[in-house]
């Protein structure tokens, strides 16, 4: 007599540690499930097909992703979240925000075709809000949205300074990126109160305790699980081993502005004659002002040449 096999069941991962994966299904529920083998290929974000065994569940297949956010350096490699609508990355007017950093986690959303958002935090700090404002320019002239908001704003703060992000998130999946110090922590609680409750639970059936801190986590943020907040504690230096040099340039809007005027195909903007890319450079002269429309800027033309040689060294 056969035995009856059980059938496959949709699901979403919302949270992992280790082999182990949180999976929600269509109906609400949550269960903990194991990959198929000794390696877990899931992300938080992959939707997949588990069968249940016994109390908890089995990993069978990892449906077709969107798009994967992920980082690699000469080491290993570190997946974010798949299936991304936008990837909010938050800074703050203080601490002074590092734009190669900056810079890096934009490149890793170009790459997967993923839409970025820069929102810059602490605008009740005026003057230094008004230098971070003025490094954003350059952002802005390219063509990314910039966000001005103040997570805990001042008691004497214009009340125009709080946060307004409905409007950006809801319908979407979106991972929230941040450094220390940006507000990230504040910003995840008021987008979902009960975040941390979630977080125990989470950390609890997974038996992972306070690892699950490091741990990227997805909440929803409506009843309807329509609009998703998916959390990824730490932002350290982004390594983009998987991007090519020769596409580098590709990724980045100011410098892709201005690579089609190259006499040369392969040109690397780095030193051949008739570079589109180095005749935009802002003047050497005016390397504190802000650059003037369609010139490139010293410090993102920096973060250019110092990229290309460190994705050239790793292939050799």
């Amino acid at each position: 007599m056969a035995t009856p096999t059980t059938s496959m069941e949709a699901g979403l991962v919302i949270a992992g540690h280790g082999r182990h994966v949180w999976v929600e299904t269509a109906d609400g529920r949550r269960l903990i499930c194991h990959p198929r083998g000794k390696k877990s290929q899931t992300v938080v974000g992959d939707r997949v097909l588990w069968q249940a065994s016994e109390d908890e569940g089995t990993i069978e297949k990892v449906e077709p992703r969107r798009n994967l956010f992920y980082r690699q350096d000469e080491i290993r490699t570190k997946s974010f979240a798949a299936n991304l609508d936008q990837v909010l990355i938050l800074i703050a007017a203080e601490p002074e925000f590092s734009e190669s950093q900056l810079s890096r986690a934009l490149i890793a959303a170009e790459a997967e075709h993923i839409r970025p958002l820069i929102a810059l935090n602490k605008s009740d700090l005026v003057e230094p809000f008004q230098r971070a404002w003025q490094r954003m320019g350059v952002y802005l002239e390219m063509g990314y949205t910039v966000l001005p908001m103040a997570l805990k704003p001042r008691r004497d703060a214009h009340p125009k300074t709080e946060h307004h992000l409905d409007d950006v998130l809801v319908g979407k999946t979106t991972l929230v990126l941040g450094p220390s110090g940006s507000g990230k922590s504040t910003l995840i609680n008021q987008l979902i109160p009960n975040a941390q409750v979630l977080t125990n639970a989470i950390s609890t059936a997974l038996n992972s305790g306070k690892h699950t801190t490091t741990s990227t986590t997805l909440y929803w943020a409506d009843a309807a699980r329509t609009t998703a907040i998916i959390d990824s504690p730490g932002f350290q230096e982004f390594g983009l081993n998987h991007i090519e040099p020769a596409h580098l340039a590709s990724l980045m809007p100011d410098i892709k502005a201005h690579a089609s005027h190259c006499k040369f195909y392969n040109c690397s903007h780095l030193h051949e004659p008739g570079c589109g890319v180095i005749s935009a450079l802002q003047p050497a002269s005016e390397g504190f002002l802000p650059p003037g429309p369609h010139k490139i800027s010293t410090s993102r033309y920096k973060i250019y040449s110092n990229l290309f040689a460190e994705l050239s060294q790793k292939r050799y």
